[in-house]
């Protein structure tokens, strides 16, 4: 791999993780809200909870086209390139339509599993930025 591709690449990485980084504080921030919610939160908590999901979605939406161009600049070596959020848009529905404790749980369990997600691909990504930082 040439200093060039391997410098473009270490770049996206770095712009990658900057986007994961944010898409991760945005989910906490969401699980936070919704623990809050099942606790007697309401339609503000509700609002609140979902713009900070959708901070995490613009940013993961950002990580994906970032993942693809990394995987242009890379080649041969496989990175995993499909990370979507956990939450459809059922659940979002669900959340607001029946707000309840069941809805609420449901909710709070779709934004773990997507800070899950998010988390594993930091770690990969870390992997991945210490690797090309070996071929420097």
């Amino acid at each position: 791999m040439a200093d060039v591709q391997v410098s473009e690449a270490l770049n996206l990485t770095n712009q990658i993780l900057e986007h994961v980084t944010q898409a991760e504080r945005s989910l906490s921030s969401a699980r936070n809200w919704g623990f809050f919610d099942v606790l007697g939160g309401g339609f503000i908590t509700d609002l609140i909870k979902h713009a900070k999901l959708n901070n995490a979605r613009n940013s993961m939406d950002t990580v994906q086209y970032l993942l693809q161009r990394l995987q242009q600049v890379l080649g041969n070596i496989q990175i995993p390139a499909d990370y979507r959020m956990q939450i459809g848009n059922f659940a979002t529905f669900a959340d607001f339509f029946f707000d309840g404790v069941f809805a609420d749980v449901y909710m709070v369990s779709k934004i773990m599993q997507s800070l899950d997600e998010v988390r594993r691909l930091k770690n990969k990504l870390y992997e991945l930025k210490a690797r090309l930082e070996g071929l420097r």
